[in-house]
């Protein structure tokens, strides 16, 4: 998955600034990916300043759905689309060769089941998603962003907390993965005391690795030098 996973906001005393969780790079698209983005984008990309979107009317069709923030390459998407067809996926990404990869797998895999937006995740969430409307949210493998003077950064904030409650159906889940264990840690903090959830794990910490998420090349390389992963589930209770 990627690293660039979009945004938190701090509330000032007399101004809104928004501290973002991603920093912006500059990457070559190769030309399968320009490709992608080319045959791909007028089918399957959507826009932040369309707003509010009705998704059945999107999809064609009312079915389980979930919404992905910073899908990297898009991998783990394109698995799990084609193996759930009967479910629709909404992915957000902010780099750029990650939205190509992904549209062009989309193109070659002929699957309809996803639709992309190219911007910030968590406007995407306020602006554009109905209140009560998601099946699932995932993060998987956010940046960490490990020094404590860059805490401000980490996506998983209260305010990121109530935002995904407020989109989430009651029964819906939040589901975290994170290869860094003060992380999970920090999560556990943050998600432990943020109203409406509850934690799906039997003791409360952490649930096994779901089956539902792919194992990514990155995780199978860190599981062969002994590296854990974490994750952790927490359903909209009201």
């Amino acid at each position: 998955m990627t690293e660039q996973t979009p945004a938190v906001e701090e509330q000032q005393t007399e101004h809104r600034r928004t501290i973002k969780s991603f920093v912006m790079r500059a990457g070559r698209m190769t030309e399968g990916q320009q490709r992608g983005l080319e045959q791909g984008w007028p089918k399957f990309g959507l826009v932040l300043e369309d707003g509010l979107r009705n998704f059945d009317e999107v999809f064609g069709r009312s079915a389980p759905r979930t919404f992905e923030i910073g899908f990297g390459m898009g991998h783990s998407t394109l698995e799990m689309a084609g193996a759930a067809p009967d479910q629709d996926f909404i992915g957000v990404e902010v780099h750029k060769p990650g939205v190509g990869a992904l549209l062009s797998g989309l193109v070659s895999q002929k699957l309809n089941n996803v639709r992309v937006y190219s911007c910030d995740a968590l406007e995407v969430l306020r602006d554009c998603v109905a209140d009560a409307s998601l099946d699932r949210v995932l993060l998987f493998f956010p940046d960490p962003w490990h020094k404590s003077r860059h805490h401000k950064r980490r996506i998983v904030q209260p305010a990121f907390a109530e935002l995904v409650r407020s989109k989430l159906k009651v029964g819906g889940v939040l589901h975290m993965a994170t290869d860094w264990e003060p992380y999970a840690e920090y999560m556990l903090e943050v998600m432990n005391v943020a109203p409406g959830y509850r934690n799906l794990a039997e003791d409360g910490r952490c649930v096994p690795r779901p089956p539902e998420r792919p194992v990514t090349k990155f995780e199978r390389r860190g599981e062969r030098l002994g590296h854990g992963v974490w994750d952790l589930k927490f359903q909209r209770i009201d």
